[in-house]
């Protein structure tokens, strides 16, 4: 394992807030905070889901771990949740994570679920941002807003996501600049595929099975995603080291480079994979992956029991087990 990075020392205790901390990514950078040392604060909207992670932790690291049932998309809650956890423990380190994940093509979906992806994730960075700095600049604090690969470039059948995403790389570089001279850095982070159990929570349209069939391949496959606790200790790291930029993955890393030298050329290349990806089976409610359905074709079955092993192994890890209020990504 390698070396985690340590907080310098302190003479009080170090605070720290993860939204979308009840699952996935979010709920393994929970880990890797305590674990160093901190008061940990997860948030997300599902009381129940909170305290089973919340559980979790505190068992694994012995560190004390606070609960905050917050909508990222109310600023008036974030605003309450920020000065109750400042109030408590401080504020050093606050991580915007929450986020939803929709996978259709986009003649299977509308406006409805771009609004949702936007108010989610962007808007839920840009409230816990805006909340949070007040009480960094008084520590000089760090502040980390995930991202994706799917925000440095167009995915296909995540156009909501990507559209998001992009928009949150956006405003960590632009604040990054601008609370420098405070003494707060802004981290963004865009992780690649990372086996996170996030399939499960997912939500799915169009062909319902089959979108589920290739998205839960891809992120479980080995050479293209990469273990989440992995994942979380290169973020907190990052985040705790002040760096500006983190892109995880050697695929995201390819992806980021090929669309910076060739944007035209990656976006034809993408127009080629959105061809080999299931073709849009009319409109209709989007389903949980828990509820999508296996592939029907049984060597598409075989080939995503293949792919996805290692990230249906993380769902009870990463408190993906139960379909619930969609919280983090």
């Amino acid at each position: 394992m390698t070396r985690r990075t340590r907080l310098p020392n302190r003479t009080r205790t170090v605070g720290a807030l993860i939204t979308g901390g009840s699952r996935g990514l979010g709920l393994f950078m929970a880990r890797e905070l305590a674990d160093r040392g901190c008061t940990v604060t997860i948030a997300a909207r599902d009381a129940e889901e909170l305290d089973r992670a919340a559980a979790q932790v505190r068992v694994e690291t012995g560190a004390t771990v606070h609960v905050a049932v917050c909508d990222v998309r109310d600023r008036a809650a974030v605003a309450a949740m920020m000065r109750e956890a400042h109030e408590r423990h401080g504020l050093d380190i606050v991580i915007a994570n929450a986020g939803v994940i929709q996978v259709a093509p986009v003649e299977a979906i509308g406006p409805a679920e771009f609004t949702d992806a936007m108010d989610t994730m962007f808007y839920g960075a840009l409230h816990t941002s805006l909340e949070a700095m007040p009480y960094l600049r008084a520590n000089r604090g760090r502040l980390g807003l995930i991202g994706s690969v799917g925000g440095l470039l167009g995915v296909p059948h995540l156009l909501p996501y990507s559209c998001a995403k992009a928009a949150v790389g956006a405003l960590a570089e632009g604040l990054h600049a601008e609370a420098a001279a405070s003494g707060v850095s802004v981290t963004a982070v865009h992780p690649g595929l990372m086996r996170t159990g996030s399939h499960r929570q997912a939500e799915f349209g169009g062909d319902t099975s089959a979108e589920f069939g290739w998205f839960s391949t891809a992120a479980g496959a080995p050479l293209l995603s990469m273990d989440a606790d992995r994942a979380a200790r290169r973020i907190v790291d990052a985040v705790i080291r002040r760096r500006a930029r983190l892109v995880l993955t050697a695929p995201a890393k390819a992806a980021q480079l090929a669309h910076g030298v060739a944007p035209g050329l990656t976006t034809r290349l993408n127009g080629v994979a959105a061809r080999l990806l299931p073709s849009a089976s009319g409109r209709g409610p989007l389903r949980q992956g828990a509820e999508a359905g296996e592939p029907r074709n049984p060597i598409a079955r075989r080939i995503r029991a293949w792919g996805s092993a290692r990230n249906d192994r993380a769902v009870r890890e990463a408190n993906q087990q139960e379909p619930g209020p969609r919280t983090s990504s």
